[in-house]
C-alpha cells in the first residue's frame, strides 16, 4: 500500500510517500512544498494545490494520512492552515484518494508505542523503522512521514480485525 502522509501549513507543506508492505515500510519519496513569506496567500494556496496534484498524480497513492488541525492560541495561523489543508484534501478527493486523519497523540502512539512521546523520540522512530540514516528535513517532512506510518499500522490493524470475521 502506498500511503501519502501529509503535514499540512502554508509555508512549508510536509509531504512523504510510504511503501507498506508485509508489515514493514519503506519510504519512496518525500520532500516539502515551499511558499514565499511575500507571496499573495491565494498565490500560496495555488501553488499548494498545484503540487500536492503533481504529487498524487506521480505516485498514485491507495491512501492520503493527514494529521488533525489543533491550535489553542494563534487563530490567524490556524485559519490559513485550515485553508492550506483544505487545498490539499480536496486534490486527494479529486483524484480519489481516501483521506485518513489522524491526532497528535495518535501519531505519536503509533510511530513510538506513546501518546505523549516528545517531538525527538518520533522523529528518531520515524528514522529507523524508514531505514533512513537521517532524519528527514524540514520537520514537516519527518512529521508528514510520521503520520503515513500511522496510517500503516492503522489500516494492518483494520485489515487484521476484517479478516478475524
Amino acid at each position: 500500500m502506498l500511503i501519502l502522509g501529509v503535514d499540512p501549513g502554508y509555508a512549508i507543506v510536509g509531504w512523504g510517500i510510504v511503501d507498506f508492505r508485509g508489515g514493514r515500510f519503506g519510504a519512496v519519496d518525500f520532500g516539502a512544498v515551499t511558499t514565499e513569506a511575500g507571496m499573495p496567500f491565494e498565490q500560496r494556496l495555488s501553488t499548494i494545490y498545484d503540487q500536492m496534484n503533481q504529487i498524487i498524480s506521480h505516485y498514485h497513492p491507495d491512501a492520503l494520512s493527514v494529521e488533525q488541525l489543533f491550535f489553542n492560541t494563534n487563530t490567524t495561523t490556524a485559519i490559513g492552515v485550515a485553508q492550506a489543508r483544505g487545498c490539499i484534501l480536496l486534490s486527494a478527493v479529486q483524484h480519489g484518494v481516501p483521506i485518513y486523519e489522524y491526532t497528535p497523540s495518535q501519531v505519536k502512539q503509533a510511530v513510538t508505542g506513546q501518546g505523549r512521546a516528545a517531538k525527538q523520540q518520533v522523529m528518531f522512530m520515524t528514522r529507523t523503522l524508514l531505514g533512513l540514516r537521517e532524519v528527514p528535513k524540514p520537520d514537516d517532512t519527518a512529521d508528514a512521514l510520521a503520520v503515513a506510518i500511522c496510517h500503516g499500522y492503522s489500516s494492518n490493524s483494520l485489515l487484521s480485525r476484517l479478516k478475524g470475521r
